[in-house]
């Protein structure tokens, strides 16, 4: 069974069920899909929300190992996102070796405010959490306390491993950057981010692979109707 969690933030619902659809429709193999949602983690998150954290997610996505008991494997992916590959080859590249398995950019954003007037930070490994594969007996360290007194920067940059060198590699194909990186076919990208602002904004409806997300949103609310009599049986 492939685990996966996405972060649920109540001003992108609508990107959170279509990211989940994206996924569900493109697996090989039977998936589990949990929202990170800070109404279900009552008594885990206490933190104080920091006026530079963009969505509800932001700390509480390392609270992965923890609600996985520590034990196997966990996808974590923002909800910002659309995969337009099967799921299970990322799963397919777990590698125990490592605590974290991530997506290393070289990510410097230029612009100072993103979606919902959110400020925008600059720092040393930026999106790597956005797309996370925990291998959560590996990463005991992110108890719920440290998960909330630790630094923003302390958990962002994976200061809770004893060394870069156990962040393991995923491609940078599962974490495309919507408009940072150049547009390109889909059938060489494996996720989209829509990390500055996604389609379902307003201010971000024509960015760049919009038509595709919207085709998914549009798949996803599909329901075949004239089967039946629409009786209970």
């Amino acid at each position: 069974m492939i685990r996966v969690f996405i972060g649920y933030d109540p001003n992108e619902t609508v990107a959170w069920h279509v990211l989940s659809h994206s996924i569900h429709t493109r697996s090989s193999r039977p998936v589990t899909i949990a929202p990170v949602m800070l109404s279900q983690l009552d008594g885990l998150m206490w933190r104080e929300r920091n006026p530079l954290q963009s969505t509800e997610f932001s700390f509480s996505r390392f609270l992965v190992p923890y609600l996985c008991g520590y034990e196997g494997w966990a996808i974590f992916m923002d909800c910002d996102m659309m995969v337009v590959d099967d799921i299970a080859r990322l799963w397919d590249l777990r590698d125990d070796r490592y605590a974290v398995m991530a997506t290393k950019h070289d990510h410097r954003p230029k612009e100072d405010v993103k979606f919902l007037g959110a400020v925008q930070t600059r720092y040393e490994k930026k999106n790597w959490s956005a797309v996370m594969m925990f291998n959560c007996a590996a990463c005991r360290a992110l108890t719920p306390e440290y998960v909330n007194t630790a630094s923003g920067l302390e958990l962002h940059q994976f200061k809770w491993l004893d060394g870069d060198e156990r962040i393991g590699d995923i491609p940078l194909r599962w974490n495309h950057l919507v408009g940072y990186q150049e547009d390109r076919p889909l059938d060489t990208i494996s996720n989209l981010h829509w990390t500055v602002g996604g389609p379902y904004f307003d201010a971000y409806a024509d960015t760049s692979y919009a038509r595709e997300w919207f085709a998914e949103r549009d798949a996803m609310l599909h329901a075949t109707s004239g089967r039946g009599t629409g009786k209970g049986s």
